[in-house]
């Protein structure tokens, strides 16, 4: 289906881009359009101006600081965390932005955008939850940070408000391990359901596809029965679908949870 007419503005720099999005409450900001071109093709959403980021290059780039934190700008690509010898400060990272579709959508879907879209199905909201990250949201009274815990509000819902941009993502220094499992839809296909997993001394699940935003679990141990009684007790009442059913979903919660958090466990 073809899209059908929209304003079109290229801003070059965050501010520039912020006057666009503050001026007109129909703006969206576009990164890689992997999934929102997609979405205004099926007219599933009808901005009245796209605010495309692709000449902002302060937006893009990827630094590892001296105490090991490492800074993603929100334009930065898939690929470009794979390829990245800094993000190897945070392997899981560049391992699973490599699960995410295939080589194309790789090479335009950006970081940024996939956690701004929210889809419950994205491979990377449960893993930024996971290793405890940090989003930087740029507005017209300036940058404020918000926890990744806090980031995610509902289906295709973030804490990034009408007139507001995320800028970019910070990615503490590893002191354990971390893990990520998954099943897709097909070799390539979005999550049915995922989980990610980080190790340092406390043991944090955080599972995806199972309600409209990740859903955070303290686990007591790495031992496979510690998590197996933790995400049962997290009561998940996840969505039927095509795909799958609610309890396919709750029990494949149990089994990428135990699986993530032995990759985490042997990575630490």
């Amino acid at each position: 289906m073809l899209l059908r007419e929209v304003e079109y503005a290229r801003p070059a720099s965050v501010q520039e881009a912020l006057r666009f999005l503050g001026a007109n409450d129909g703006a969206r900001a576009l990164a890689g359009g992997q999934t929102l071109i997609n979405v205004m093709k099926a007219r599933a959403a009808s901005p009245d101006v796209l605010v495309d980021l692709a000449d902002i290059g302060e937006l893009r780039g990827i630094e590892l600081g001296s105490d090991g934190t490492l800074e993603l700008g929100a334009m930065t690509t898939y690929t470009d965390i794979i390829d990245s010898a800094e993000a190897r400060a945070r392997p899981i990272l560049g391992e699973v932005c490599n699960q995410i579709a295939d080589v194309q959508v790789r090479n335009r879907g950006t970081i940024g955008g996939n956690v701004c879209s929210n889809d419950p199905t994205n491979h990377l909201p449960p893993v930024l939850v996971a290793v405890g990250a940090t989003m930087a949201i740029a507005g017209a009274s300036g940058i404020r940070l918000v926890p990744a815990a806090e980031f995610f509000l509902g289906v295709y819902l973030t804490a990034v408000g009408p007139g507001e941009l995320l800028t970019g993502i910070s990615v503490p220094r590893r002191q354990g391990g971390d893990g990520f499992a998954s099943v897709t839809i097909g070799a390539d296909g979005t999550c049915i359901a995922n989980a990610a997993a980080s190790v340092n001394g406390n043991v944090r699940v955080v599972l995806g596809c199972v309600a409209a935003t990740p859903v955070l679990v303290e686990v007591p141990s790495a031992e496979e029965e510690s998590v197996r009684s933790a995400v049962a007790g997290a009561e998940l009442d996840p969505p039927s679908d095509i795909h799958a059913p609610a309890e396919y979903r709750r029990k494949l919660a149990t089994v990428l949870a135990g699986r993530a958090v032995r990759q985490a466990s042997g990575a630490a």
